[in-house]
């Protein structure tokens, strides 16, 4: 059970045949913890696209046990039925955001485990049952190690810096950034937090101060903009941040106004960190100008929670996502330990293991 809200971010209740997803709607925090059931494929996709659930671990873990919901939706007649009905929903799910690269990680290991021999659609079901929670529980493991490995960068009295929300609300448990304070807190080392509210829709405010809270870590919040002046003050030692797609060369999207972050750290010498699973990376993309870009509603900037801010009418560019340059990234943290410096050869040496079990044809997830 996670630590951030004494109820799980996501977990899959029931069995095979007719369980659900159950989900902390994120859209209601920090005023309201409000759990939401998704029984159907649609219901998955709007939870995602809607934000209730976001981070792309989460997403991904999401995006796997949705897959369980819609292989079943024509009925468990035969494995070629249920094979389908996997591939429909996998469609469906996938159109849901663009950038978070475990989204798409997650749905072809669900596709790749509709296509094991099953000798019952009942028993391909409780495969894709399976593989969705190995998903889940290897996301857990990975940001553990993510918070151990990274917590040795953080010395007693440090002031951190981080932007958006990678904490265990946008993974399975833990977090990828936040881990990295979780577990140095846990060892005992003071830390002060800054956290951005992370402009339009506010998930530091929102969610990255609200975790902490809960745990009891000292966390000041600041607006986007303070950024700058907290740094030329010095009260910050380190930054460090989530990712929702890597690069080859290691180029790293994260939400809208990381890349500012970096910018502002390179300036006043303050070393920059990723925090990610491997399951973040997307090889296939040599550098960051190939990662799609999600643009979302206009409104979520002129009408914000419900309240019109701008003259009707107005252009609005909103784009969730930015990409900040490899060269700006002191380290890049993932369960295997610390990339530095951040290359391409450092990359795909960091992650040969990974790679190596998944094109062993040995390999069984």
């Amino acid at each position: 059970m996670s630590e951030t809200a004494g109820v799980e971010t996501l977990r899959w209740v029931g069995d095979a045949a007719a369980g659900w997803l159950r989900l902390i709607d994120q859209t209601r925090l920090p005023t309201e913890l409000v759990e939401v059931d998704c029984l159907d494929v649609e219901r998955v996709w709007c939870a995602i696209k809607a934000l209730q659930v976001r981070g792309a671990p989460a997403i991904g873990v999401a995006a796997g046990y949705g897959a369980v919901i819609g292989a079943r939706a024509a009925g468990l007649s035969d494995p070629g039925t249920v094979r389908h009905a996997l591939e429909a929903a996998a469609d469906r799910l996938a159109t849901s955001r663009p950038t978070a690269v475990n989204l798409f990680w997650a749905l072809d290991r669900m596709r790749a485990a509709a296509r094991r021999q099953a000798a019952t659609g009942l028993e391909l079901l409780e495969n894709l049952l399976a593989e969705a929670r190995l998903i889940d529980a290897e996301d857990r493991a990975m940001c553990r190690a993510i918070g151990q490995h990274g917590s040795a960068l953080l010395r007693p009295g440090d002031g951190v810096l981080t932007h958006c929300n990678a904490g265990g609300l946008a993974t399975a448990d833990y977090g990828t950034a936040l881990a990295v304070i979780f577990s140095a807190h846990a060892q005992g080392k003071p830390l002060r937090v800054y956290a951005d509210e992370t402009r339009p829709l506010l998930q530091g405010a929102r969610l990255t101060a609200w975790e902490l809270a809960k745990r009891r870590i000292p966390v000041t919040l600041i607006c986007d903009n303070m950024a700058a002046q907290v740094m030329r003050e010095g009260r910050i030692n380190l930054v460090v941040v989530g990712a929702d797609r890597i690069a080859a060369n290691g180029d790293v999207a994260n939400k809208i106004g990381t890349y500012g972050v970096a910018l502002l750290a390179r300036a006043h010498q303050i070393p920059f960190y990723v925090a990610a699973p491997s399951s973040t990376f997307d090889l296939a993309l040599a550098e960051g100008a190939g990662i799609p870009i999600e643009q979302r509603d206009p409104r979520e900037i002129t009408h914000g929670f419900g309240r019109q801010t701008a003259p009707e009418g107005v252009d609005v560019y909103n784009p969730a996502f930015d990409v900040t340059p490899a060269e700006l990234i002191a380290g890049i943290i993932t369960e295997n330990g610390i990339i530095s410096p951040v290359t391409h050869a450092a990359i795909a040496a960091s992650l040969r293991p990974a790679l190596e079990r998944v094109a062993d044809p040995s390999f069984d997830c």
